[in-house]
């Protein structure tokens, strides 16, 4: 893969050092803004990257890569991935993929119609203990309840109360807590029952964002609590409850550090398969692979995946009231 990176934020610098750890991927170039051009040839000088710019579209002019990472704020999803398809590159999407579920289906009938591979970058669907936390859940009877908390205490929520608006809290910019963190939760629960019958979504608002929330998911005989907050903070961990035991996940769902499993008898057992250390290196690497063979089934069936995700966070927004971008 010879990727190029749209963005230069948080994200990209967590992602970045793995690279070292993935051979079979190449950074040729970097996006960013111009206001932040220090900053991207500082990161392009650290990595060795080969090129950095501030211009989209003359970034995409350059044959020296064949993928882009698109990691700019979630409001510009959307269309810096549209721009990079169009102009026939292989595209791998932060999350949210976007912030509306029809921009999504223009995203994949351009990426099916030019067979290029278009993914979301969703930690959780492709690390070693999500596949054990599935097993796992076959192995409880019969599934009633799930609850995942994923609260944090925003390091922005005191200036957001204090009127400074950041992309964290910005509607217009995608932000909110259903978005950011609550989505890692949805994507866990949608990776083990599908799509649900009904969705509800009862949220903190504060400036027109919510702060925090409790999403409901109806499966009919499975019930399902997804709670996401960046005004507030508890234990982070998410619980799978069946009629012969139960599976909980410890820490967030976005890293899945380890998950317990426990019997109605009460025999518990610890679980943690990791093949690297950092979150993102298992995704990146198949990502890699799914590339090189042109692999457009996973890509189809990864698709069918974010497609319900979206579907359920417009709903979820809607009942909401909150209006984005």
């Amino acid at each position: 893969m010879k990727l190029a990176i749209f963005g230069s934020g948080k994200i990209v610098q967590e992602f970045l050092p793995i690279t070292q750890d993935l051979p079979e991927i190449e950074v040729k170039a970097i996006l960013g803004t111009k206001r932040s051009q220090e900053k991207t040839e500082k990161i392009q000088a650290e990595y060795g990257i080969d090129a950095s710019y501030t211009d989209i579209d003359e970034c995409l002019k350059s044959d020296a890569f064949d993928t882009v990472y698109v990691a700019v704020p979630n409001h510009l999803h959307y269309s810096f991935a549209r721009k990079a398809l169009e102009a026939g590159k292989h595209v791998i999407c932060e999350k949210p993929f976007t912030l509306k579920h029809a921009e999504l289906l223009e995203l994949e009938k351009i990426a099916l119609e030019k067979d290029l591979v278009l993914v979301e970058a969703i930690t959780n669907q492709y690390l070693k203990n999500y596949q054990g936390i599935k097993e796992a859940s076959q192995n409880i009877g019969k599934l009633k309840i799930i609850e995942c908390n994923y609260s944090q205490y925003s390091s922005r929520y005191d200036a957001f109360k204090e009127g400074t608006i950041l992309p964290a809290f910005n509607p217009k910019m995608g932000g909110g807590a259903l978005m950011d963190i609550n989505i890692y939760n949805i994507h866990l629960v949608v990776g083990l029952l599908g799509k649900p019958q009904k969705v509800q979504y009862y949220a903190n608002i504060e400036r027109e964002i919510d702060t925090s929330g409790m999403l409901m998911l109806d499966y009919g005989d499975v019930k399902v609590v997804c709670i996401g907050a960046k005004d507030s903070e508890a234990t982070i961990r998410s619980t799978i409850q069946g009629t012969e035991g139960s599976v909980v996940v410890n820490g967030p769902t976005n890293t899945l550090d380890s998950y317990t499993t426990e019997s109605l008898s009460g025999e518990k057992a610890t679980f943690d398969h990791k093949d690297h250390p950092h979150r993102m290196f298992d995704e990146f690497k198949l990502f890699s692979q799914v590339i090189a063979d042109k692999d457009m089934s996973f890509v189809k069936q990864q698709l069918e995946h974010s497609k319900i995700v979206m579907e359920i966070v417009e709903t979820a927004i809607n009942d909401a009231g909150i209006v984005l971008g």
